[in-house]
C-alpha cells in the first residue's frame, strides 16, 4: 500500500496540477477573451450602435419646428405682399396671427434642442400667450376698420393669399401634430391644432374677398372680427391642452 501511494499520489498530483494550470489558464484565457471580446463589442455597440432616445427626440423635435417655421414664414411673407396692395384687415389679422404662430416655433425648438421637458412646457405656455397677443392686435385693427372702413383692391390676389394661408397652416399642422404625437409632446400637439385651426381662419380671408366683390364693403372687417374671435377660442383651447398636461 505504501509503495503504491507515491505513484498514485504523484499521478494524482502532477497531472492534476498540470491539468489545473493548463485547463485553468486556457479556461481563463478563453473566458477572458470572450469577456474582453464581448465587452468590447458590447461596449462598441452601446456607444456607437445605439443613440440616447432623448437625443433622437431632440433632433426630431427641432426638425419638426424648423420645417413648420420655414413654411409659416414663407406664407406670412406672401400675405404681407398681398396686404400692401389689397389693404384687407381680414388678411392683416390672418398674417399677424401666422407670423406670431411662426415665432412660437423658436422657444419650442430651443426646448427640444436643450432636451428640457420643463423648457418644453414653458414654451407651450409661451405659445398660448403669443396666440392671445395676436388676437388682441387683430381685434384692435378690426375695430379701427369698422369705425373707418377702407376700400379694398386686388380681390383676386386677396383670395389667393387666403388660400395660401390655408395650405401653409395645414402643412405646418401636419408636421407638428405627427411629431407631437410621436414624441408625446403636449406643447407641440397644441401648436399643431393651433396651426390647423389657423388654416380655416385663412379661408375667412377668401370669404372676405368674395363678400367685398359682391358689394358689401363692411364684410371685410366683420370677417376680421370673426377671425379674431376664433383666435381667442384657439387661445382657450390651447391653454386647456397645456393645463391638462
Amino acid at each position: 500500500m505504501e509503495e503504491n501511494n507515491p505513484p498514485n499520489a504523484e499521478r494524482r498530483h502532477v497531472p492534476a496540477e498540470h491539468g489545473h494550470a493548463h485547463d485553468g489558464e486556457e479556461a481563463h484565457d478563453h473566458a477572458h477573451g470572450d469577456a474582453v471580446d464581448g465587452h468590447s463589442h458590447g461596449g462598441h455597440g452601446h456607444s456607437h450602435g445605439l443613440v440616447d432616445p432623448s437625443i433622437i427626440r431632440s433632433q426630431e423635435g427641432v426638425k419638426a419646428v424648423s420645417i413648420s417655421l420655414v413654411v409659416l414664414l414663407l406664407t406670412t411673407l406672401f400675405q404681407i405682399g398681398v396686404f400692401v396692395y389689397s389693404n384687407s384687415v381680414a388678411l392683416l389679422a390672418d398674417l399677424i396671427h401666422n407670423f406670431g404662430d411662426a415665432l412660437t416655433a423658436l422657444p419650442l425648438g430651443i426646448a427640444f434642442f436643450l432636451r428640457s421637458v420643463r423648457g418644453e412646457m414653458a414654451a407651450g405656455y409661451f405659445v398660448v400667450a403669443a396666440i392671445f397677443f395676436s388676437a388682441l392686435v387683430a381685434l384692435w385693427q378690426t375695430i379701427g376698420r369698422l369705425i373707418d372702413p377702407q376700400p379694398l383692391s386686388h380681390l383676386t390676389a386677396l383670395a389667393v393669399a387666403g388660400a395660401v394661408g390655408f395650405v401653409g397652416n395645414e402643412i405646418a399642422a401636419l408636421v407638428r401634430l405627427r411629431a407631437g404625437k410621436r414624441l408625446q409632446s403636449p406643447a407641440l400637439i397644441a401648436d399643431g391644432y393651433h396651426a390647423r385651426t389657423d388654416g380655416f381662419v385663412s379661408l375667412g380671408v377668401v370669404g372676405s374677398a368674395v363678400i367685398v366683390a359682391l358689394g358689401f364693403d363692411l364684410g371685410d372687417p366683420l370677417i376680421g372680427l370673426v377671425i379674431t374671435l376664433i383666435i381667442l377660442r384657439i387661445t382657450w383651447q390651447s391653454w386647456r391642452t397645456m393645463h391638462a398636461a
